[in-house]
């Protein structure tokens, strides 16, 4: 029920504004810093000045009043909507006519054009002489926000929890796409560059998309590669230094990611469907799954779609299967014992016994060393570059500063800081139980049994 300046800087409070008996919904400052406008739940517009904190006046209307912003062809203007309309004021707080039916309205960045939701429709107009530019429906809900691309080509908007993009410069203004993906109202639409826009949901995620009619080139080798995955994803798997992240699903289709966009380079279809124990890999640039069915084990190249391997049989009980981070190993977990495989030769080349049961926790991969937590909360290690394995004592040397806890489907995921003990973050809402998550201390894959997979990067929010 208050407005807060901050000092991005320092992230110290600079001024607090009151005045409000209910939430606020919408702040803007104008282009000289000197006001600020906010529009709130208790159906009132505020004027404050920086410098004194001073409400220089207060509109009531009849509605909430969603979104408040300075007009940016006029700083001496501000826009609202309520109820239905869009409204016009000049700084003293006199409604400027004409007033327009609609929820929510963008400017261009060039400022010649704006967009206004209203109902099922979204009208361009040319903001000099107020003629229609273009005018888009929508089949079903009500479009709620929108917003044009930077190089002022598309305009998108959100209606429920779909988006839409449409070309507005084509002289027969039209459709470019539709997004869906998201299970709740979308709340939030910006593009981050002329192909690409975030959409934020009531869902609780955060959704990247990529515009395919503006691609340059190829951005997948499979035309569906960029579709929404639909079936439960049954493993995932992080290659930072290639900047690559791999999902697998229960249909067998196996996708590879792009850490730093989000986007699916390529699809392949392997024959790793249902549910089993797998794992896949890029291994001197190729991806390679393996997976455990009829108590066998199948080594698979996916580039060539065969079998790089005769299968061998797998340890009973299995827990979990692992391609060693080198890709010289299989790595096969029981409660009781780690096994260690050659991919190349079939052959058992190591194995340890365990004393305490396997935590299903992310394993830590690096070469053919391996890390596991087991049920007393102990984190035991191994180096199987040799044989016998090699017991590794100092794990904490070895192991990442922040460290993953809790990546188990019944309980929320969690990171911690491994040097003071403190947890400094969480997933939650949907996104709280992944069935497979995969940790390298800088990077968090989670797979999800509604087809989702999420990619986070630790590595620039907490640099080690």
């Amino acid at each position: 029920m208050t407005v807060k300046l901050w000092d991005v800087q320092t992230g110290g409070i600079i001024r607090t504004f009151h005045g409000y008996t209910k939430s606020v919904w919408s702040v803007s400052i104008s282009a000289d810093c000197t006001m600020i406008a906010s529009g709130s739940d208790d159906n009132t517009a505020h004027l404050w000045a920086i410098q004194t904190q001073e409400c220089l006046w207060i509109i009531e209307q009849q509605g909430h009043i969603y979104s408040v912003s300075f007009s940016p062809t006029d700083p001496q203007y501000i826009i609202s909507t309520s109820c239905g309309k869009v409204w016009q004021w000049d700084v003293n707080g006199h409604q400027i006519p004409p007033a327009y039916d609609g929820t929510y309205i963008a400017f261009s960045p060039d400022h010649t054009q704006f967009a206004l939701c209203n109902e099922k429709v979204v009208t361009v107009y040319g903001s000099g002489l107020r003629e229609i530019v273009a005018e888009f429906h929508v089949a079903n809900n009500n479009t709620g926000y929108c917003c044009f691309s930077p190089d002022g080509r598309l305009v998108a908007a959100a209606a429920g929890s779909t988006g839409y993009v449409w070309d507005v410069t084509n002289p027969d203004p039209h459709h470019i796409e539709t997004f869906i993906g998201h299970t709740s109202g979308i709340s939030a639409l910006v593009f981050s560059s002329p192909s690409s826009l975030i959409s934020a949901s009531k869902d609780g995620s955060v959704k990247f998309w990529k515009i395919g009619g503006l691609s340059i080139g190829p951005v997948t080798t499979d035309p569906e590669s960029i579709l929404p995955t639909s079936s439960p994803i049954y493993s995932v798997s992080l290659q930072a230094r290639a900047g690559v992240a791999i999902s697998s699903d229960d249909e067998g289709v196996v996708k590879t990611w792009d850490i730093s966009t989000g986007l699916c380079k390529a699809s392949f279809q392997t024959p790793a469907k249902g549910y089993c124990r797998r794992d896949v890999q890029l291994i001197d640039g190729r991806p390679i799954i393996v997976w455990e069915e009829n108590d066998k084990i199948h080594i698979w190249d996916i580039n060539n779609g065969e079998y790089l391997l005769v299968v061998y049989t797998h340890p009973s009980g299995l827990q979990d299967l692992r391609i060693s981070g080198d890709g010289s190993k299989v790595f096969c977990l029981t409660n009781k014992s780690i096994q260690a495989w050659s991919i190349h030769r079939g052959e058992l080349v190591g194995e340890v016994e365990l004393k305490h049961n396997l935590y299903l926790d992310p394993l830590q991969l690096d070469g053919s060393r391996i890390w596991i937590q087991l049920e007393d909360q102990s984190t035991q290690g191994w180096d199987f570059s040799g044989s016998p394995p090699i017991q590794l004592f100092d794990v904490s040397a070895t192991r990442p500063l922040l460290d993953s806890i809790g990546c188990i489907y019944w309980d929320p995921c969690r990171i911690k800081d491994t040097v003071t003990g403190k947890e400094i973050f969480q997933l939650s809402g949907r996104y709280a139980r992944p069935t497979v998550v995969q940790w390298d201390g800088w990077y968090l894959i989670a797979g999800y049994d509604f087809g989702e997979v999420l990619i986070l990067d630790f590595y620039h929010m907490y640099p080690q």
